[in-house]
């Protein structure tokens, strides 16, 4: 009998926690008490104690997912997304730590199969979190004729690495706009992607099944084999 596969967990998600900075301008989430341990002692019998946490935060926390509902009224939500391009999908990295500027071209995909892939982008910019540059107009992204070429060889789902996947001073948000209308869901804020190989992993990316919203955090990461 052969040796069993060897593989490796790689979590590319960042941490979520109170008061924490996701987006310039967006509230960071409240994390509180909805039931202590202390409170839940005088509920159940001696020795026996729970802790029920509370959340607020607004959709679009964390390391995080748009759907098409995010941009279009008509797009499938949370609750209506095709778990089959986000959980279990073959993954490939595209290095753009080395461009010349913030945009990442189209000439970046040249002879690279992205076909029913999830398309991780790595800028590098994860190494800003949680510092005033993160959100600074000088993040990498991807551009315009970049995802009309990604469009067209139709990926599973696209992620980065950057505050936006669109340059945060273009309000058409070209990106957004033919990834999401093409029904392939976005992931912004990843961490982590110089830790994978450019191939030959399996990407996971699945949020809660929210019914009326467009956008919830989730815990990406990638199996190596």
């Amino acid at each position: 009998m052969g040796h069993p596969v060897r593989t490796r967990i790689i979590d590319l998600s960042h941490t979520i926690e109170h008061g924490m900075d996701t987006y310039p301008g967006l509230p960071g989430p409240e994390l509180s008490d909805h039931l202590s341990r202390e409170e839940s002692r005088g509920r159940y019998p001696a020795g026996t104690e729970f802790h029920i946490g509370s959340i607020t935060m607004v959709a679009n926390t964390g390391t995080y997912l748009d759907t098409p509902f995010h941009r279009y009224p008509d797009g499938p939500d949370l609750s209506a997304l095709d778990l089959s391009r986000l959980a279990d999908v073959e993954g490939v990295v595209i290095d753009a730590t080395g461009i010349d500027g913030r945009s990442v071209g189209p000439e970046l995909f040249d002879g690279v199969e992205v076909t029913g892939r999830a398309v991780l982008i790595r800028t590098g910019w994860d190494r800003h979190w949680r510092t005033p540059r993160y959100a600074d107009a000088g993040h990498p992204f991807l551009s315009a004729s970049a995802v009309e070429r990604l469009v067209a060889r139709k990926p599973a789902a696209v992620g980065i690495d950057s505050v936006n996947i669109d340059d945060m001073a273009d309000m058409t948000r070209p990106a957004h706009t033919g990834l999401l209308a093409a029904g392939v869901c976005v992931i912004e804020h990843l961490r982590g992607l110089e830790l994978l190989p450019e191939d030959g992993f399996r990407f996971h990316a699945v949020p809660a099944p929210v019914a009326g919203l467009g956008s919830f955090p989730v815990r990406a990461y990638a199996v190596v084999s």
